[in-house]
């Protein structure tokens, strides 16, 4: 299988912008670019789709390039719906210098932000070197231009285009970078950048874009509730990735596979053989998560992930850290310690409607504290711990914190 059947099949070329860029995606040694905007201090697993194509395009021969918006983030690309609120200078200083650190670290290589050679071009230069290329009809006829026009659209984020195909065209003149690769959404800054290169040299550059990664319901991959799922993994733990990856929706569970892993046809193949013989005991979303969490944090990550993710389903959850506690329970009803015996605390944190509930669930061993099953009324609480675990039934969990 050549590179851009690879591609293909994994689902992860939308659009071309010639068919010339077949053989030489085929052919290696491209020196292309992906980049994202400072919007936040991590990436998320939203851009990890997009950036793995570094790390494939890497091994097939190709050199890839991870620019930060350093220049771009300070305007904001354009959405669909409405204008973006302007982040200040410092909150986009801190955010280029996490993201640029953590490209660093978890892809490998050449991390360049488009301030620096944007900071010192002035409003007249930009005009006569690059504004003249750029035919306001031209513009307007892209789609996420077009789409903003009956709601209005400032002249700030319409020079957003302009300000992306100047870092093609600087990437090209400086680093011969010849490929710029991105999500679907970014096609017509693309075809901007790849035109304006034709016209300043009169010489070719290529593009190709992504479709965006969506769940079963039509969102955004990683995205529950507005909220995302960061790379970092102060903000997103392991676990948390893991339980995510491992609730993947059955129907999409193979695209995932494709998507998010270096597995070859054959290992999916069989690993989705295997699956749909038992998808009950969720082989290809346990793999995804094996697979995912390894490249990412590494292989202790997952491992510790999946410690954690056995001791609470198992019910064992006396040998949790806090820490872990705080991450595993984040979201669970939580209440403050009390030194009384367990039927009051029972009902004073509504675990049970009255005594009379608390006592049939107590006597029917529906109630465990730390991991253990008890009985007895009169139990306390275990004075010494920062947070006591109170199950009842199988899945409702609860914390008592001191």
């Amino acid at each position: 299988m050549t590179v851009y059947e690879d591609l293909v099949y994994r689902g992860l070329i939308k659009d071309i912008t010639s068919p010339d860029l077949i053989e030489k995606l085929n052919e290696g040694g491209l020196t292309f670019y992906i980049g994202t905007d400072p919007t936040a201090d991590s990436m998320h697993i939203g851009h990890y789709s997009s950036f793995l194509i570094s790390k494939r395009l890497a091994k097939a021969g190709h050199h890839p390039l991870l620019l930060i918006g350093g220049a771009t983030g300070r305007i904001g690309d354009p959405k669909p719906t409405a204008e973006r609120a302007m982040k200040t200078i410092d909150e986009i200083d801190h955010n280029v210098s996490c993201l640029a650190k953590q490209a660093k670290e978890i892809f490998g290589f050449e991390v360049v932000n488009n301030w620096d050679w944007s900071k010192d071009l002035n409003f007249v230069d930009f005009l006569r070197d690059y504004g003249k290329f750029f035919n306001v009809n031209y513009m307007l006829d892209k789609d996420i231009i077009r789409r903003r026009l009956e709601t209005g659209i400032t002249f700030t984020e319409f020079s957003y285009m302009i300000m992306q195909a100047m870092d093609f065209y600087y990437l090209f003149e400086n680093k011969g970078c010849t490929l710029q690769v991105a999500g679907s959404d970014q096609w017509g800054n693309i075809t901007a950048g790849i035109d304006l290169i034709k016209r300043k040299t009169g010489k070719d550059a290529y593009g190709f874009v992504m479709p965006l990664v969506l769940d079963a319901n039509g969102n955004k991959f990683g995205k529950s509730e507005g909220n995302a799922l960061w790379l970092d993994e102060e903000k997103t733990s392991s676990y948390e990735l893991y339980q995510y990856l491992i609730n993947s929706d059955d129907s999409r569970v193979e695209d995932y596979l494709k998507v998010f892993t270096f597995l070859t046809k054959e290992e999916i193949d069989e690993i989705m053989e295997s699956h749909k013989k038992c998808p009950e005991k969720r082989m290809a979303q346990k793999r995804l998560a094996q697979e995912f969490i390894t490249d990412l944090h590494g292989k202790e990550s997952f491992e510790h992930a999946l410690e954690v993710s056995e001791a609470l389903f198992s019910g064992n959850v006396s040998s949790l850290s806090d820490q872990e506690i705080e991450t595993v329970f984040k979201g669970v009803p939580t209440f403050k310690y009390e030194n009384l015996p367990l039927i009051d605390i029972l009902v004073n944190c509504k675990i049970a409607s009255s005594k009379r509930e608390a006592r049939e669930f107590l006597n029917n061993h529906a109630i465990s504290l730390n991991g253990e099953i008890v009985s007895e009324e009169t139990t306390l609480l275990d004075e010494n711990r920062k947070y006591n675990i109170i199950r009842r039934g199988k899945k409702k969990y609860y914390l008592i914190e001191k």
